[in-house]
């Protein structure tokens, strides 16, 4: 089973830059796509339900803003929100089950400038490991994926000293990532790739950032430790345009 997702940072303006075709090429059994900026009556047939797929919608209230999405093959057991009001009105979660495993469909607050947004950045990291702590406590398995706007440790920007008080790398984003993965988390692209330099699933629309490959790693699947034996592969996709972002995936063995 292969898992992809995308922050595609507008799903028309996506559309328009040949999401669908990529995605009939692609053929994943599940595509997660954060920042969709839609409401679903805003939306063609075609887009809301690709062919083949059938489209899971959370947008947020607010148009034009935050939304994510799920188009899936494989019919889900249930299909739910954080339950925050806080966070649901952004759209931020999803969390559908299926009979192997609980993937949850996540945009990360960015916590901006001068950390003006950033309690609310923790807020959710702290709402998100309770629902992931429940989860495994229920005996499941979780696969989180999507745009967690945190790189967390100087391998994963191309300039991390120059970062450092920058949103997504600030030291409390960093600290919450590893207090994440210390509780029993598994960063599937490090668990295969842990010290390769120079990979990154965001750049910069300035100064030729994607380029020169000037990026940061922000997207991330990470599953629970029990299950990263049924993770194949994890893999970054810079070579697919249409966004500042590129897709992250991974592969399960069945």
């Amino acid at each position: 089973m292969r898992i992809l997702s995308w922050n595609v940072n507008g799903v028309r303006a996506a559309a328009k830059k040949g999401l669908l075709e990529w995605l009939d090429r692609e053929q994943p059994d599940i595509l997660c796509i954060q920042e969709s900026k839609a409401q679903p009556d805003q939306l063609a047939k075609k887009l809301l339900n690709p062919k083949g797929y059938q489209g899971i919608w959370h947008s947020a209230e607010r148009k034009g803003y935050s939304g994510t999405a799920t188009f899936t093959k494989h019919e889900p057991l249930s299909v739910s929100v954080m339950g925050r009001e806080e966070f649901d009105v952004e759209g931020r979660t999803q969390v559908i089950e299926f009979p192997d495993f609980t993937l949850i469909n996540a945009y990360y607050p960015n916590s901006r400038p001068e950390r003006a947004r950033l309690g609310y950045k923790l807020d959710f990291c702290d709402a998100m490991q309770d629902i992931l702590n429940e989860l495994k406590k229920q005996g499941k398995n979780v696969v989180l994926c999507g745009d967690y706007n945190i790189a967390h440790t100087e391998i994963d920007l191309a300039r991390p000293k120059e970062n450092e008080n920058n949103p997504g790398y600030y030291l409390e984003e960093r600290k919450a990532m590893a207090a994440f993965l210390d509780q029993g988390y598994v960063d599937t692209f490090r668990h295969f790739h842990p010290d390769e330099k120079g990979h990154y699933s965001w750049w910069s629309y300035r100064a030729r950032a994607r380029e020169r490959n000037v990026g940061w790693r922000i997207d991330y699947h990470c599953v629970n430790r029990e299950f990263i034996d049924r993770v194949r592969e994890a893999r970054i996709r810079p070579e697919v345009m249409g966004s500042d972002h590129c897709p992250v995936e991974i592969d399960l063995f069945d």
